[in-house]
């Protein structure tokens, strides 16, 4: 018996074409500003309960004084693909309020508990400062890098990227932090009577501001690395894209719990640990962090090329740009003769060819992505409409930033003239000795120097490497 085909499910007449409301930009950032905005007030009413108002304000305005110099550090390292400020705001205000208003809770939670289970505070106190605090708050802090790398997946390139964002993140914990201890030893110190060098506000003043500025920033840093090798990563390796940020994560906790428990270890265990471990820790970081950056200018220089001989650039702009000197001399030059608005089109120029370059390196390994071909073109439409201000900035860049070049060797160094084919001797005027290519009996008649001979990738105005054909 025949039977006939199913009855297809009715379409609408006008299909949606626009998103729910909850999936609307504007609903995500109100909710995410409500967030941490919620955040700050209550980690605000709770750090001046422990501390007083006027604890409060002491610890606020000694605990600030070192966040424009870690900011000012960590923008400086992301200067060859700098990153929107939206991104260093809201990893700032999450590390200052949510992530400390979670580690405040949390970590109060977990002494308290301790201490009722086990009957000894002290040793509750120890274990929370150990143990529960390094997973408590480096997690929290690692949830704002996780955030930045899922929803700004663009923004995040690599291990700069990472080590920037959880920078930022872990100044703005180390900010409330401070505040709270400021304040606290503050207090001790109105209750004691005491002041000046010998008072508790100044010891803590000296440890947590002067010394190790840079010791949560440190932890999470790690974290960050994690991140940035797993961007770096193809998108086939999936189970290294998730062990490397786990693997970060668990040596930032490590080096925390190290860190807490340097008291642990005698009357100078704390000095012990700062000496032998912080700071060359902190040296080696800074040292991978720079060489990361050379690679990353090193990047610029290798992949623009192709653009150059597709014509979307000129011959001096991947030197140029992968040069932090000559980016500096072209911004100023289009300020000097173009005024601020040419300046600011040369920096955006700089910035969509850097991340041009990153985009085409991705491409090539793998992990660039379905609209790799829009986001390029996107780009190259940037970078042509600002064209005009660029392109003489840079190539003035190019030629006060070139190499000197060589002066030419005396008649008398060529004795029998055997560099060039077309006359014996010493060179002509339109002879050119080695490395230069020989002449054509065109070439030789041409009042012109002769050309260069082509090296790959090679500055346009730098002297002829003698070592290659």
């Amino acid at each position: 018996m025949a039977t006939s085909p199913p009855c297809p499910t009715p379409q609408p007449a006008y299909p949606r074409t626009h998103p729910h409301w909850w999936q609307r930009a504007w609903v995500r950032y109100g909710a995410l500003i409500t967030l941490l905005a919620l955040s700050g007030l209550v980690i605000l009413a709770l750090v001046r309960e422990q501390t007083g108002t006027q604890g409060f304000l002491v610890g606020l305005g000694l605990a600030v004084l070192p966040v424009p110099l870690l900011v000012a550090a960590f923008r400086w390292l992301d200067r060859v693909d700098p990153g929107p400020w939206r991104n260093l705001l809201f990893c700032f205000s999450w590390g200052a309020c949510a992530a400390a208003l979670i580690a405040i809770v949390a970590n109060s939670f977990a002494t308290r508990w301790i201490a009722t289970a086990t009957a000894d505070p002290a040793s509750a106190d120890t274990l929370g400062a150990t143990v529960i605090a390094p997973v408590v708050e480096e997690s929290a802090k690692a949830a704002a890098v996780l955030l930045v790398f899922l929803f700004r997946r663009r923004d995040f390139t690599g291990i700069v990227d990472g080590v920037v964002i959880a920078g930022v993140t872990a100044t703005g914990f180390a900010f409330t932090e401070n505040i709270l201890y400021l304040g606290t030893a503050f207090g001790t110190d109105q209750l004691t009577g005491a002041g000046g060098i010998a008072s508790v506000t100044a010891a803590t003043f000296f440890v947590r501001v002067v010394m190790s500025p840079f010791a949560h920033p440190l932890f999470t840093v790690l974290t960050g690395i994690g991140f940035g090798v797993a961007a770096l990563s193809a998108g086939r390796h999936r189970v290294r894209r998730a062990l490397l940020p786990l693997s970060g994560l668990l040596l930032a906790m490590g080096v925390h719990a190290l860190w807490n428990g340097s008291a642990a270890f005698g009357e100078y265990g704390f000095y012990a640990v700062y000496a032998a471990f912080m700071v060359p820790a902190f040296g080696l970081l800074t040292w991978l962090v720079i060489w990361t950056r050379q690679r990353e200018l090193g990047t610029v220089r290798a992949e623009l090329p192709a653009y150059v001989a597709a014509g979307w650039l000129t011959p001096a702009e991947p030197y140029a740009l992968g040069s932090m000197r000559a980016r500096r001399v072209a911004r100023q030059h289009a300020r000097r003769h173009g005024g601020k608005e040419a300046a600011r089109a040369v920096a955006q120029y700089e910035a969509y060819a850097t991340s041009l370059a990153f985009l085409r390196r991705r491409g090539r390994r793998g992990g660039a992505g379905a609209d790799y071909g829009v986001r390029e073109r996107e780009m190259l439409d940037a970078l042509w409409h600002r064209r005009g201000a660029a392109r003489p900035a840079l190539d003035h860049a190019a030629r006060a930033t070139a190499p000197p070049m060589p002066r030419p060797a005396p008649p008398w160094a060529y004795p029998y003239g055997t560099y060039s084919p077309y006359g014996g001797g010493s060179p002509t005027p339109y002879q050119t000795p080695f490395p230069y290519p020989a002449r054509t009996p065109d070439q030789a008649r041409s009042p012109y120097p002769a050309p260069a001979p082509h090296v790959p990738y090679a500055h346009p105005y730098a002297p002829p490497d003698p070592y290659r054909s």
